[in-house]
C-alpha cells in the first residue's frame, strides 16, 4: 500500500489499515522515527482500547496479513 504527502505535509491512512486498527476521526496517533522509518500509534487511554487494541489481530499472523485478508474481503 502507498500513500502520498500532500501539499501541508498530511497523508491519509488507506481505509484497509484504518478499518483493521478502528481509526476513526479524531483518533490520536503517537509518531515515532526509528531510523528512516515513521513508526505510528494508536493512543490508548483506557482499559477497553486497550483490550481491543490488543486482541484486533486475534487469528491473523500480522497486521499485514489482517490487512490482506480485510482487502480481500472488501473487494478493494
Amino acid at each position: 500500500m502507498e500513500a502520498t504527502v500532500a501539499e501541508r505535509g498530511q497523508i491519509t491512512l488507506p481505509k484497509p489499515v484504518r478499518d483493521a486498527l478502528g481509526l476513526t476521526k479524531g483518533t490520536l496517533l503517537k509518531v515515532e522515527l526509528d531510523g528512516s522509518r515513521i513508526i505510528l500509534r494508536k493512543s490508548v487511554d483506557d482499559a477497553i482500547s486497550r483490550a481491543r487494541g490488543k486482541f484486533a489481530l486475534d487469528g491473523f499472523a500480522s497486521s499485514t496479513e489482517a490487512v490482506e485478508r480485510l482487502r480481500d474481503e472488501g473487494g478493494a
